[in-house]
């Protein structure tokens, strides 16, 4: 089963949700409809929340995770992902905050505080330093991520559809059907 509690937390799953068997939801998580939790991939949220929103995937072998709440940092480090967010495959997104309609490319990596807003994308293999605050409608690639331009009218649309291309792919899977 790939979900499990966490001491006095439980993961909670909007309606139309798709969990992968081999993908693994613990304690404070919370999934929007129509989202979508692919193959090995871990949202753990033992020591602060997880939430994901409305159409949002997170494809395989991603790790979402979080940091705990301190004296010096009391909300801590919640991961916070937006509606209708696509996340490439072998992404870490620890403890970050994501604005709706974005693309997350595959391997790469989010830090703590991060926050990025609506409608950007990441390019494969980046990576967001801690505390960084990124700037919407633009495309951000390298180790360390740096801002590249701003995205064609082409590339925000695509943004909603990667999300949607998603939800239909998730809907088949529900039916029991991969066609």
């Amino acid at each position: 089963m790939p979900i499990s509690n966490y001491l006095n937390t439980s993961p909670t799953l909007g309606s139309r949700v798709y969990l992968h068997p081999s993908c693994q939801v613990i304690g404070d998580v919370k999934l929007g409809d129509d989202s979508s939790i692919w193959c090995n991939t871990v949202l753990r949220g033992d020591v602060n929340r997880i939430e994901v929103g409305r159409g949002s995937n997170i494809q395989d072998l991603t790790m979402c995770h979080v940091s705990h709440k301190t004296a010096d940092k009391p909300d801590g480090s919640p991961l916070i992902i937006g509606d209708y967010v696509t996340v490439g495959h072998s992404v870490i997104l620890h403890g970050c905050r994501i604005g709706n309609d974005c693309l997350i490319g595959m391997g790469s990596i989010i830090m703590d505080d991060v926050v990025i807003p609506d409608r950007v994308m990441i390019g494969a293999g980046s990576l967001i330093s801690p505390g960084k605050t990124l700037e919407s409608g633009m495309l951000y690639m390298g180790r360390p991520a740096k801002l590249v331009r701003a995205l064609t009218e082409d590339e925000m649309k695509y943004l909603r559809y990667s999300a949607e291309h998603y939800i239909r792919n998730k809907d088949n899977y529900l039916k029991g059907s991969t066609a």
